[in-house]
């Protein structure tokens, strides 16, 4: 690597860890160090200090859900690259890692089918209600929830990247009626994949599922409010794979009392990174209409495999000396003077 062939170390605070992607970073002279986390938690939910430790030595880091900071970078000088096993970057401070002269990367393309598929099976599952009709099942009763179809449905999806246009391709096989909300639209995709375009407003009134697939930015936070619940249907269905903040998730905790929703499919809540919800959280998941998973929607073998090795191609360019493919890279401060001791006490 730049003419060195000494091995690099590459931590990794992510548990399901392939062997082929470690075998791939062995074979361009890395070593793979796997922190061990603590039972039932994730990176996201480490002190900075043990962070710290873990990464005294690291020449790259395959990073979840932590939180990459200015503190944590100054004291980490021998670290060259961040690598996201996933592509939301929010817990990220890209201009800190620019300072730092680090590069910070995404996994862009490893997990779009798999949160694509997870998003139709959340439809399925609240649409055909079976959750309760398990949860009957398992009290000794046999009568029979009744559902309703996704076929031929009205599908509003909200954010049209990689994602939204998997959902897109799935929905065509239950001839759904697909209406879009995105700030730049596509029109020659639309035409050949039978969207409409709309706006947000038209897209809430006229849906009988809203499925979420936008990036969570300052303009997006609670983009579904109790405003927008006021616009959809009691019948309608709301989907939220993408990000927690997206959905003001005590504003849905309180439609879904009244009856003006007729379920709800979440993998993220705003709980996730506001400590403020996690009651309503746990009111939301304990509703039969409710169909909740654990932020797993990437968690499938093949996702996690495929977003593994994407995120260690990127440490491996940047070791070399290389760039990264532009869709993954965030932040590249390698062209920017070195600025981490400036203005330092």
């Amino acid at each position: 690597m730049s003419g060195s062939t000494r091995t690099r170390k590459v931590v990794v605070t992510q548990r399901f860890f392939d062997t082929a992607t470690c075998e791939f970073l062995a074979a361009h002279h890395c070593e793979t160090i796997i922190a061990e986390l603590p039972p039932g938690k994730g990176d996201g939910d480490l002190p900075e200090t043990a962070l710290q430790d873990l990464l005294a030595d690291a020449d790259g880091w395959i990073v979840g859900h932590a939180h990459v900071t200015d503190s944590l970078l100054r004291v980490l000088p021998r670290l060259q690259v961040i690598a996201r096993r996933g592509v939301g970057y929010e817990r990220v401070d890209v201009e800190a890692v620019r300072r730092h002269g680090k590069v910070a990367t995404i996994a862009v393309g490893g997990n779009d089918a798999c949160v694509a598929d997870h998003a139709l099976a959340l439809m399925l599952a609240v649409a055909h209600r079976l959750r309760e009709g398990q949860a009957r099942l398992g009290a000794g009763d046999w009568s029979i929830p009744m559902g309703t179809d996704l076929y031929r449905k009205t599908v509003g999806i909200v954010g049209l990247g990689r994602i939204g246009r998997g959902v897109v391709q799935r929905l065509r096989g239950f001839e759904a009626h697909i209406l879009v909300c995105t700030p730049t639209p596509d029109e020659a995709y639309g035409r050949a994949n039978g969207i409409r375009y709309t706006d947000l407003d038209t897209l809430l009134h006229e849906s009988d599922i809203v499925s979420l697939h936008a990036p969570l930015t300052p303009e997006t936070r609670f983009i579904i409010n109790a405003a927008a619940i006021e616009k959809m249907k009691p019948s309608a269905i709301v989907i939220n794979t993408a990000r927690g903040g997206l959905v003001d998730d005590r504003a849905l905790l309180a439609a879904l009392e009244l009856g003006r929703l007729r379920g709800v499919g979440l993998d993220v809540f705003v709980s996730e990174s506001d400590p403020y919800y996690r009651d309503v959280s746990s009111a939301l998941i304990a509703l039969p209409q409710v169909v909740a998973t654990p932020h797993s929607g990437a968690s499938t073998v093949e996702g996690l495999d495929r977003t593994n090795l994407i995120a260690a191609q990127s440490i491996v360019d940047v070791l070399s000396g290389a760039t990264p493919a532009t869709a993954r890279v965030v932040a590249d401060g390698r062209t920017l003077p070195n600025q981490h001791n400036k203005g330092e006490t």
